[in-house]
């Protein structure tokens, strides 16, 4: 009976932790479970990104054209954001926001943002991307994860099936679950596992938004179709790591081509 009554206990705490933590994305009109504050992920993001940094090759912007062109296109993506949430009222969501954008030297196909903007692309990925929009399409895709909490979401339904309590500093009174949390969801390589299949509803989400934010920067939104497509044969047999979590080709281009007259409303070629 005791054993019952705790079960009972957690259940119920449990669900009234859903409840209070549940809010409204006011972009995405979804209802999400973020338990973690926005500022405490940005601050221990700081803290792996700078870690990451220091433990990889980093091509120098003074000497590579194409760490320059990451710079450049990120620095596009990310005014279109700031652009989008402005004109939306929405200014204080990119609050902390502090974007960066390096291009690793690892021939791996693969790129990814923490929240605060803090952006990675590899070398190997360009081989694919080939052109500026194709890379500003993976950039809007990676940086939308972000921005929308994908992350956030994540980790707070892993902290609320291993019952961590989130009070306070998280990583600091819960450090190694809570780190452990944090980096199987933020950093490079990490697997989803049970929360598979609700990523798929995060990459529909990223690939919408990455590709209005794609086109409000100048950067045609219809490169995202035959970009997949490269990516979907870039890796054999074996999908790149990148695909991981992504939903089967034929779906992906079927939702792109559903969103595709919407990003072409938001759509101006650079001049």
């Amino acid at each position: 009976m005791l054993i019952q009554k705790r079960i009972i206990l957690f259940l119920i705490a449990s669900i009234t932790i859903i409840v209070i933590s549940c809010k409204q994305n006011p972009i995405t009109g979804r209802s999400q479970l973020t338990l973690f504050p926005e500022s405490t992920l940005q601050q221990q993001s700081l803290t792996q990104y700078r870690s990451f940094l220091t433990q990889n090759k980093v091509a120098s912007e003074a000497v590579n054209k194409d760490a320059q062109m990451v710079k450049r296109v990120g620095a596009d993506i990310a005014a279109a954001i700031t652009d989008y949430y402005t004109k939306k009222g929405l200014s204080k969501e990119l609050q902390g926001y502090n974007w960066e954008f390096n291009l690793i030297d690892k021939n791996e196909v693969n790129a990814w943002c923490m929240p605060g903007g803090k952006v990675v692309v590899y070398t190997g990925l360009l081989s694919v991307t080939q052109n500026e929009a194709a890379l500003a399409i993976v950039l809007g895709h990676e940086i939308t994860h972000a921005v929308a909490h994908h992350g956030n979401e994540r980790m707070s339904q892993a902290a609320l099936m291993q019952g961590l309590s989130v009070a306070g500093d998280v990583f600091t009174k819960n450090k190694e679950q809570a780190n452990a949390i944090f980096k199987n969801v933020f950093m490079p390589g990490a697997q989803v596992g049970v929360l598979l299949p609700n990523s798929r509803k995060h990459e529909y989400e990223a690939d919408r938004f990455g590709m209005i934010f794609s086109a409000m920067a100048g950067y045609d939104p219809t490169e995202a179709i035959p970009f997949w497509q490269r990516m979907s044969k870039a890796g054999g047999t074996k999908p790149p790591e990148f695909l991981a979590t992504h939903p089967s080709d034929q779906h992906r281009i079927e939702q792109l081509q559903k969103y595709m007259n919407e990003a072409l409303g938001y759509y101006s070629p650079k001049k």
